[in-house]
């Protein structure tokens, strides 16, 4: 069964105009049609996002039938933090804190689904939606986290997981701890004989920097990745979102 993701940094839909435009953000992702949608920066109850709860608007406007909130920071009027929404029901969800001191609020959402399978069983999948820190050694210290956590440690090494998210990595330095700590594969990464670049994802209007990316583990297979190439989305947010295809083994 293949699996389109999409993860995407949306700024709380005020683009680089400074305008809050949501539909700009619906629009991108109704385009590309994915499964399974994480969301970075996504405010609930803000006067400056007209105090809606994204999540929610962003799920009915896209027709998912299910999704969740995991809300990070908490601001003079609302908060904001990730959103997954799924077509598929999620039957699990817990908002894992990466704060480091006292450090800005970050967090890691994680839900587990239950994907349908060809067979008429369905497959239980681990999935994990980030935004990490903008130090270097407060990432570390976050990806170290996320690594102990138990509902990483409790997930079978053959068992179908994904991370994704903004990473804020620049340099690429957490892609070692990822792939030889948490035995993971990074569908976001494009391979030659000389070097691994990742996806180009920010600033969205000139690409420079791979921040946003796609792991996976267990019987999944990447099939394709690539960068949103609509106009709109050089405006729509400051990031760019990535989409994946991957293929789930029953």
């Amino acid at each position: 069964m293949k699996l389109r993701i999409i993860t995407y940094n949306i700024h709380r839909a005020i683009g680089l105009d400074r305008r809050y435009q949501p539909e700009r953000i619906v629009k991108i992702l109704a385009d590309h049609d994915a499964d399974i949608v994480l969301l970075q920066e996504v405010d609930e109850g803000a006067p400056r996002s007209r105090e809606q709860d994204m999540a929610r608007e962003i799920a009915g406007e896209l027709g998912f039938a299910h999704y969740a909130a995991g809300h990070n920071v908490s601001l003079r009027k609302g908060r904001y933090g990730n959103a997954t929404l799924s077509r598929y029901p999620i039957t699990r969800e817990r908002n894992i804190d990466l704060t480091i001191g006292d450090h800005k609020r970050r967090g890691c959402q994680h839900t587990a689904i239950e994907v349908p399978g060809n067979s008429g069983r369905s497959t239980h999948l681990d999935v994990f939606n980030l935004h990490l820190g903008l130090s270097p050694l407060e990432r570390q210290r976050q990806a170290g986290m996320l690594m102990r956590c138990k509902e990483f440690t409790d997930i079978a090494p053959d068992a179908p997981c994904i991370v994704g998210g903004d990473f804020n990595d620049w340099l690429s330095r957490l892609r070692a701890l990822f792939i030889e700590g948490m035995s993971l594969r990074c569908a976001t990464d494009k391979e030659t004989r000389l070097r691994t670049r990742p996806i180009k994802t920010y600033p969205s209007f000139a690409p420079r920097g791979g921040l946003d990316r796609i792991y996976y583990r267990g019987n999944l297979r990447a099939i394709s990745a690539i960068p949103c190439r609509h106009q709109v989305a050089r405006v729509a947010s400051d990031h760019l979102p990535v989409i994946v295809e991957l293929e789930l083994k029953e």
